[in-house]
C-alpha cells in the first residue's frame, strides 16, 4: 500500500516539475500566461465511509490552472505591435476557427491581411459604417490594409474667411478683367482637386461696388476660366457678413478637360468681415484632396485602425474586437499563445476596448510574459524535494520488505 501511496507522490512531484518547467520555458513568450499545479488528496471510501485511523490513499494532481494576471509592457517600434492594458483577449480567426490571444505581435501578409506571423491567423476587427464614424459591433471582419492608391475626392467646397477692407476705393478700371490687377482690389487663390484627383487653381477676385455701400462684386475663376456669374457679398453697418444668405454662395460649373466630372463649387463665406483694416484671409480650406498612398497606420487605445495616405487624408479601416470570459481559467490551450472557449469558460463576451471590464490598447508594445522567474526556480525546488522524498518513502518500503522477507 506505502508503495502506491509513494508512486502517487512522485506522479504529482513530476507533474509540477513540468509545469514549472513549462513556466520557465516560456518566461519571454509574448503574452504567455503562466500555470500552476493544484493537488487533492486521495482517500478509498466504503459503503462504510472511512475509519478515524484509515491512511490515506496519496495524493492527486486536482487541476493545472493557469493564472491571468497582467504581464509587463514592453514598447517597440511597430505600430502593428499590440498589448492590451486590462482584462480581455484579441480574436483571430483561422481556417473557420475562432481562437483568443493577448500575444498582439502581428504583422501583414501578402494580401494585405493583417495576420500572426506563425500560422496566419487573421486579427478581427469591427467593420466601419459607411458615411459614420462608428462601427458595426454587430459582426467581425479580417483586418486588411488596402496598399493601393487611396481614391481623390473632387472639391465642391471652399470655406474663405477674410477681411475685407471697409475704406477701400473702387477699382481704377471699372470693367472686370482678371488680367487687369486695376480692375480688381484683391484676389485670393488656393487648390481644387476634379474627380480624377488632379490639381487646378481656383482663384476669387473681389470688387468694391462705387455705388452701392458695404457691397463687393466676387469673381471665381478655375485655371483662368471663369465659373459662372458674379456673386455679390454685402456687409452690415457693424462690419458683419449680410449676404450670401448662410454665408454660402454656389458659382455654377467647370468642365474640365481631361474626362473628369464637372466641378460644381460653393463658396462659404462665413466669419468674413469688413472692417477699417487691410484685405487679409485667417482661413482658406477647401474639401477635395488627390489619390494617394498608403502611408503609415495608427491605432489608438480604443482599437480604432486608421490608415494614412500620402495625400493627407485618414481612413478608419476597423475598430479592434476584444473579448472576455465568465472563467477564463477554463480556456483550452492551443498552442502560439493562444486559447479557444469551451463550456468550462462560458461563452465570450464581446466588446470594444476601454467599455465594460475590457482593458485598453497600446500600439507599438507588446505585453511580456507574466511568469516570475524567482518563484518559479523556489517552486522547482520544492517539487524536487517533493520527488526526492517519495523516492526515499519507496527506498525505505524497500528495506522494510526486505526485513521481512529475511525473517526465520
Amino acid at each position: 500500500m506505502s508503495f502506491q501511496v509513494a508512486l502517487t507522490g512522485l506522479s504529482a512531484a513530476s507533474t509540477d516539475l513540468a509545469v514549472t518547467a513549462n513556466n520557465i520555458a516560456n518566461s519571454n513568450t509574448t503574452g504567455f500566461k503562466e500555470s500552476r499545479t493544484t493537488f487533492a488528496d486521495v482517500y478509498a471510501v466504503s459503503s462504510q465511509g472511512i475509519g478515524a485511523t484509515t491512511p490515506g490513499s496519496g495524493v492527486r494532481v486536482a487541476g493545472v490552472q493557469q493564472q491571468f494576471s497582467q504581464g509587463s509592457i514592453d514598447y517597440t517600434n511597430n505600430n502593428l505591435d499590440l498589448a492590451i492594458s486590462g482584462d480581455g483577449f484579441f480574436i483571430v480567426k483561422q481556417g473557420g476557427s475562432t481562437e483568443y490571444t493577448r500575444a498582439g505581435a502581428f504583422a501583414v501578409d501578402r494580401d494585405g491581411y493583417v495576420v500572426a506571423p506563425s500560422d496566419g491567423a487573421r486579427l478581427q476587427v469591427y467593420p466601419p459604417i459607411a458615411g459614420s464614424n462608428s462601427f458595426n459591433t454587430g459582426g467581425l471582419t479580417d483586418l486588411r490594409l488596402d496598399g493601393g492608391a487611396g481614391a481623390p475626392q473632387a472639391s465642391s467646397l471652399i470655406e474663405l474667411g477674410a477681411n475685407f477692407k471697409a475704406d477701400a476705393a473702387p477699382p481704377v478700371v471699372a470693367t472686370f478683367n482678371p488680367a487687369d490687377p486695376e480692375s480688381y482690389n484683391n484676389a485670393v487663390s488656393t487648390t481644387v482637386y476634379d474627380s480624377l484627383g488632379t490639381a487646378r487653381t481656383a482663384t476669387l477676385y473681389v470688387v468694391k461696388d462705387g455705388v452701392t455701400p458695404n457691397t463687393w462684386a466676387t469673381y471665381l475663376y478655375v485655371d483662368g476660366t471663369a465659373v459662372g456669374a458674379a456673386q455679390p457679398v454685402t456687409f452690415n453697418p457693424n462690419g458683419s457678413l449680410a449676404t450670401p444668405a448662410g454665408g454660402s454662395a454656389a458659382y455654377g460649373t467647370f468642365t474640365p478637360t481631361n474626362g473628369a466630372d464637372p466641378l460644381n463649387l460653393t463658396i462659404n463665406f462665413g466669419g468674413s468681415t469688413q472692417y477699417g483694416g487691410n484685405f487679409s484671409t485667417n482661413r482658406l480650406t477647401q474639401d477635395g484632396y488627390a489619390s494617394g498612398q498608403l502611408s503609415g497606420i495608427d491605432i489608438d487605445s480604443s482599437g480604432i485602425v486608421q490608415a494614412r495616405y500620402s495625400n493627407g487624408r485618414s481612413v478608419p479601416l476597423g475598430k479592434i474586437a476584444l473579448a472576455d470570459f465568465p472563467n477564463p481559467q477554463g480556456l483550452q490551450k492551443q498552442g502560439d499563445t493562444r486559447w479557444s472557449e469551451t463550456f468550462a469558460s462560458g461563452s465570450p463576451l464581446r466588446g470594444e476596448a476601454g467599455t465594460s471590464s475590457l482593458g485598453l490598447i497600446q500600439s507599438g508594445a507588446l505585453e511580456a510574459s507574466n511568469v516570475d522567474l524567482t518563484a518559479e526556480l523556489v517552486r522547482m525546488i520544492v517539487s524536487q524535494r517533493g520527488f526526492q522524498a517519495n523516492a526515499q518513502m519507496i527506498s525505505t518500503m524497500d528495506q522494510i520488505t526486505q526485513t521481512v522477507i529475511n525473517i526465520r
